[in-house]
């Protein structure tokens, strides 16, 4: 069995650091990639990081996933409340799936109330901002399997 976890980022993701600071704070993409491939490191696993802006792009990243990996953290952005495609890919993903968003999607506007994608994550990580992709990585690697200590 594979020990490849993907970390999908959606749209306007590689702005982090950039874009609206009071609500994603400093830490950059290429932070956070760097904070994911630690902490797969010390868990034992490996990572496949990536970021698009373009809604197939995505979609085709869960696809391989099917074939690559043992679980997805995906912080699906702008697309979680809009696309049906991506929610259809991910229901074809039997391993589990970790939602993540930096913010507490629900202290902001009713847009952002009404995810796709919780509809078929196994768990969302929501609010914990940059330090959420190390806790999620952590929950993944807990409910794939035991950490390598």
């Amino acid at each position: 069995m594979t020990r490849t976890i993907f970390v999908l980022n959606g749209p306007n993701l590689n702005l982090l650091g950039e874009r609206e600071p009071t609500i994603y704070g400093s830490t950059t993409l290429a932070d956070i990639r760097q904070m994911c491939l630690a902490k797969a490191k010390t868990l034992g696993f490996e990572i496949d990081f990536r970021q698009t802006n373009f809604e197939g792009e995505l979609v085709e990243s869960v696809h391989q996933a099917r074939k690559d990996a043992c679980g997805i953290i995906i912080n699906p952005a702008g697309y979680t409340f809009t696309s049906i495609a991506l929610l259809d890919a991910l229901k074809t993903f039997d391993p589990p799936k970790i939602e993540l968003h930096i913010s507490n999607v629900h202290a902001r506007e009713e847009i952002y109330h009404r995810s796709l994608v919780s509809r078929i994550a196994t768990a969302i990580m929501i609010g914990f901002g940059a330090r959420g992709y190390e806790l999620a990585m952590e929950a993944m690697a807990g409910m794939v399997g035991a950490a390598k200590s």
